[in-house]
């Protein structure tokens, strides 16, 4: 009998420590997950990014579309008077044309360079604010992981909307 008593407190300490352990795992781990893309388009400071860089290079862009229109334009003169000119001055204005169309494609080359630097900068900054959003926001909700660019996750534990309000109310730096 003695064995039998010894026994069945074993499976009772045994199964209070089994109903225990999956309590207490549920509750010691909490994960979220941020998507990166949705911020970087939807909070406020990504909106006023990208309104800057527009501003910044409205006037670059539409001396570039002038300058390949006068350049279309100069071509095309070139094609309806190309069989009446003589040779030399045929060789001439393709040479022109082509000087200008050289210029054309490295003035868009450089426009194109000087807005994906602009872009990156700008977007290295709001990436960085809002990195230290989601730190907070995993600190003041207990989070202990918070993951992005994941393949499938439940939408419960999306926090993105979380992260671009505390994005959108905190001041820009």
């Amino acid at each position: 009998m003695n064995s039998l008593s010894r026994h069945f407190a074993l499976v009772m300490l045994l199964g209070s420590f089994a109903m225990a352990v999956p309590a207490q795992a549920q509750e010691s781990f909490k994960a979220g997950f941020i998507n990166t893309d949705r911020i970087l388009r939807e909070a406020n400071s990504a909106k006023a990014a990208s309104a800057k860089l527009e501003q910044e290079f409205t006037r670059r862009e539409k001396d570039l579309v002038d300058m390949g229109n006068a350049l279309k334009t100069a071509s095309e003169k070139f094609e309806r008077e190309a069989p009446t000119l003589a040779e030399s001055q045929r060789a001439i204005r393709q040479r022109q044309l082509v000087d200008q169309d050289r210029d054309f494609q490295r003035k868009r080359r450089e426009i194109q360079e000087d807005l994906n630097a602009r872009r990156n900068e700008e977007y290295a900054a709001l990436q960085e604010r809002a990195n230290r959003v989601v730190k907070q926001v995993a600190e003041a909700e207990k989070y202990d992981v918070i993951l992005q660019e994941v393949a499938y996750i439940n939408p419960k534990h999306d926090i993105t909307d979380k992260v671009i309000k505390a994005l959108n109310a905190a001041p820009a730096k």
